[in-house]
């Protein structure tokens, strides 16, 4: 999943003990507040915009030889998209995400794997459960204690893999995470904390200290196709990481403004083509 913000999160939000009041005032954990933000387009996210991790998956899967005979857990895992990929590998699979509306998705996806709602700073599983983690665009910066429970419930030798928006010069929704950032400025500096495993370094200093040693950092290409001005806001107006921005300028304002986001990469016949790096970082657990 992209970046995301205490408002509007992945299972990529703290859980903490203090509950946070939700749009219909019921106290609930901070994560399960994330969660509902996430889910409040869960089948746009996950049939227009999720399916634009797939290289990144295939992969990330390659390198960490997911088939048979591998336990597999993947983190913020959505609506499933990675999860389906590995059982169909022959892997067999676990995952969590914050987002209920998701993980009903990803279990008619993947029906034989082993899905929960629930914080990723809180997995329930026990120690040494799976040979290989997994998060796609789900750990962000500051996502310490996520890799900390990654390497508890990996076996010794086990392998954990994040990827994330990569800082190189391709990366096309720049301009519309740019957006969503300074629209709403109560938010901007937690988007840009979060944002900054892609610099250089970070991803891997995270992986020392949980106890991984980095085998590898690569780069996978992450192209989203879109037929016309509809399918673009739909997609684009998804994830949860929209949320504060979409509550703060309303419907109208906010499809205007990703519209005109999205106008350099309008093609004559209206559709659009948006080309992003996506970065990986593999680490084996010691």
């Amino acid at each position: 999943m992209p970046p995301v913000t205490s408002t509007a999160a992945s299972s990529a939000t703290p859980a903490d003990p203090t509950l946070a009041p939700d749009r219909a005032g019921v106290d609930r954990p901070d994560w399960a507040v994330a969660g509902d933000a996430w889910g409040h387009a869960a089948t746009d996210w996950a049939y227009r915009f999720e399916p634009y991790n797939r290289d990144a998956v295939e992969d990330v899967f390659t390198r960490l030889e997911v088939g048979p005979g591998r336990r597999l857990l993947d983190v913020a895992c959505g609506a499933g998209l990675a999860i389906a990929r590995a059982e169909r590998l022959g892997a067999e699979t676990a995952g969590i995400d914050a987002s209920a509306a998701l993980v009903d998705i990803a279990r008619r996806r993947a029906p034989a794997a082993d899905l929960v709602v629930g914080s990723m700073f809180e997995l329930p599983w026990p120690d040494a459960s799976f040979d290989a983690v997994t998060s796609f665009n789900g750990i962000w910066g500051g996502c310490d204690a996520a890799v900390a429970e990654a390497a508890r419930v990996l076996r010794p030798g086990g392998s954990l893999a994040v990827t994330f928006w990569g800082p190189g010069a391709e990366l096309d929704l720049r301009d519309f995470f740019i957006f969503l950032g300074t629209s709403v400025p109560s938010v901007a500096d937690e988007l840009m904390s979060l944002a900054d495993i892609g610099a250089p370094g970070v991803a891997e200093a995270m992986f020392d200290s949980a106890g991984f040693d980095v085998v590898e950092r690569g780069v996978s290409s992450a192209v989203i196709e879109l037929a016309d001005a509809d399918e673009a806001y739909r997609t684009l107006r998804s994830p949860g990481v929209v949320r504060p921005c979409l509550d703060h300028l309303g419907e109208d304002e906010f499809r205007r403004r990703v519209l005109e986001v999205l106008e350099p990469f309008r093609a004559s016949d209206g559709s659009y083509r948006l080309v992003n790096a996506v970065t990986n970082v593999i680490g084996r657990r010691r």
